[in-house]
């Protein structure tokens, strides 16, 4: 974390209490040998990572008691990875993935941060196939419909990656690209459930937030 300044917070995701090293604030940028450049993350999206959003933490408290056992779970755009970590102190077979240069130094921190082995990590470019990342029963994201082709991107990744009997859970913030993700979804024969939350505590209904839950089951 070495040219960056930090802040720790505290979170409580159902029973699970995690202790978080995050960004202080989103206006630190340090890139002093190019990897910035190299992955195609401009300055203004650098520190983004390294925030606290609320749909991770929406999707960390889905993950606190969701059903683990036996599953092969993927995390994409995992940023800081709380998602990760809770599933990680539940014992269950988790692998984070990200595409920012920085990510697996702080999910590495954040887990020693909370007395966890390391969370399994893997930088996953959702344009590059990666055959040998394999097939998972469950794969979750965060606030992964952060623009309105990422829908179109995602696509190809979750036929890749998720197996004939799959689930794939997505906390979004109700940015508006959801119905897009459900219209590809159903073309690969998931249907969806959509759970309205609040991203802020003193949020009133309707709730802008969502919990999109995508399940497919072969015949």
């Amino acid at each position: 974390m070495t040219g960056y300044e930090t802040r720790l917070v505290t979170l409580r995701f159902g029973e699970h209490e995690l202790h978080v090293r995050a960004l202080a604030d989103l206006q630190q940028y340090d890139d002093p040998d190019g990897r910035a450049e190299r992955a195609g993350i401009s300055s203004a999206q650098w520190s983004l990572f390294g925030h606290v959003w609320p749909a991770g933490c929406l999707l960390a408290r889905a993950m606190s008691d969701h059903p683990v056992e036996g599953k092969r779970i993927l995390e994409l755009g995992c940023g800081l990875g709380l998602a990760s970590l809770v599933l990680k102190k539940r014992g269950a077979d988790v692998l984070a993935t990200d595409h920012h240069p920085l990510a697996p130094e702080f999910l590495a921190a954040n887990a020693a941060l909370n007395g966890l082995p390391p969370v399994p990590y893997r930088n996953l470019d959702w344009n590059e196939p990666a055959p040998d990342l394999g097939r998972f029963d469950l794969i979750i994201g965060s606030d992964i419909l952060y623009e309105r082709r990422h829908a179109a991107l995602l696509a190809p990744v979750f036929e890749r990656h998720a197996k004939d009997y799959a689930e794939i859970v997505i906390a979004d913030p109700g940015r508006g690209n959801s119905a897009l993700m459900n219209r590809v979804l159903a073309a690969q024969g998931y249907a969806v459930e959509e759970t309205r939350a609040a991203m802020a505590e003193d949020e009133v209904v309707p709730f802008r937030g969502r919990l999109l839950t995508y399940r497919r089951r072969t015949q």
